[in-house]
């Protein structure tokens, strides 16, 4: 059983940490974790979840800490090890792009065979579908079940 270390005191984001507009619009909160923001994005047609770190001014991994980057990989495999439990998905995409959001922020993208572009990039593939507010709500509380297993 993987032990998870979500408990205790909120965490402390950077005194003047903000989250880039475009992340905040196409986006929804899921959950704060020690270091980031996990944020499902607004596309039902993919379970797509972003990890923010919340340090001002980062823009690459290498810019983080060596503590600040053990906790995000921690993180980020935690919530892949979710997503995969909350889909069944076929494959587990995880990526640091950030071309046009410039901002550090790690996308966790759960992938199946047949889905909307399999096997091809999420990425400017069509028009983002957003959620209907009781498939959020589903997809959102099944996903928290199994961050905090």
């Amino acid at each position: 059983m993987r032990k998870k270390c979500f408990k205790g005191m909120p965490p402390m984001p950077s005194r003047s940490f903000e989250m880039d507009e475009r992340l905040l619009r196409d986006s929804k909160p899921l959950v704060t974790l020690e270091l980031c923001q996990a944020r499902l994005m607004d596309d039902c047609r993919w379970p797509w979840v972003i990890l923010v770190p919340q340090r001002k001014g980062i823009t690459e991994l290498f810019e983080l800490t060596p503590l600040d980057q053990a906790v995000l990989t921690f993180e980020q495999m935690t919530v892949a090890a979710a997503m995969k439990e909350t889909t069944s998905a076929t494959k587990i995409n995880v990526a640091a792009i950030g071309n046009i959001v410039r901002q550090l922020h790690i996308h966790v993208i759960a992938r199946t065979e047949g889905d909307a572009n399999w096997p091809g990039p999420v990425w400017g593939f069509g028009t983002a579908e957003p959620y209907a507010s009781d498939q959020e709500d589903e997809f959102k509380n099944r996903f928290l079940k199994a961050l905090h297993r």
